[in-house]
């Protein structure tokens, strides 16, 4: 819940004005910003993803957004299951499965969040949680179904509180949720599994996390705000 109207159009233009080829770049702005925010963008690369929406296609639930307003107003990615969204309004795994099933029926790309408290990872616990999570919330999917489909784990230990993963905890989780997919859900070789890092990401930690095999790219949270920190970690990719 972060920028103006303004603010968020300013981002967009700068994003649009210097591309950075050879990197996927998708942003999320408030629901407010999504519409401006696509006709700046319209004809780049950059792609658009609504924060979260509401599992009903339409109806009396005043106050919420559904799916199909999102990508009517031009998305193509959508946030499920943010550590935010499970913490401060409960959103549960059987939430998160009704939303993932729609998103993928209407061929939007669902980025999936998983992730553990600090209180979870210190009592060792971390591939547990983890596991339970993308069980409960990917139930019902598998083999060609998880085309669009992208997971993004986010500790939330290392959510705004500047301290994130190291390269090898992310590293030890990704290969786990890699193995999980491949095991579990049936992913194919063809269709491969795109795993983000979210967590305090900055300028200066990116390109550690980035080096590694396993993570596949960024879910960027406070660093995104600031345009030359944000273009900073998008250059950042092409160098690891």
């Amino acid at each position: 819940m972060n920028m103006l109207t303004s603010e968020a159009c300013a981002l967009a233009h700068s994003l649009v004005d210097r591309p950075v080829a050879g990197v996927d770049v998708v942003i999320a702005p408030p629901f407010t910003s999504l519409y401006p925010v696509s006709q700046i963008i319209k004809g780049s690369e950059v792609r658009l993803a609504g924060q979260n929406f509401y599992s009903a296609s339409k109806g009396a639930y005043t106050g919420e957004v559904s799916l199909a307003m999102l990508r009517d107003v031009g998305c193509d990615h959508v946030l499920i299951g943010h550590s935010e969204r499970r913490q401060l309004f409960r959103e549960s795994d059987e939430d998160v499965n009704k939303k993932v099933h729609l998103a993928l029926k209407m061929g939007i790309t669902a980025v999936v969040c998983v992730g553990e408290t600090r209180d979870q990872r210190e009592a060792g616990k971390t591939l547990d949680i983890i596991k339970t999570q993308l069980s409960e919330g990917l139930a019902g999917l598998t083999g060609e179904s998880l085309s669009h489909l992208v997971i993004a784990y986010e500790p939330l230990w290392a959510i705004g509180t500047g301290v994130n993963a190291t390269p090898e905890q992310a590293v030890e989780t990704h290969n786990f949720i890699r193995r999980f997919l491949f095991e579990n859900q049936r992913f194919s070789a063809a269709i491969g599994a795109r795993i983000l890092y979210g967590g305090s990401v900055t300028p200066n930690n990116c390109k550690e996390l980035l080096c590694e095999e396993e993570i596949d790219g960024v879910l960027v949270g406070g660093a995104s705000l600031n345009y030359e920190s944000f273009y900073a970690i998008i250059k950042s990719s092409l160098e690891s």
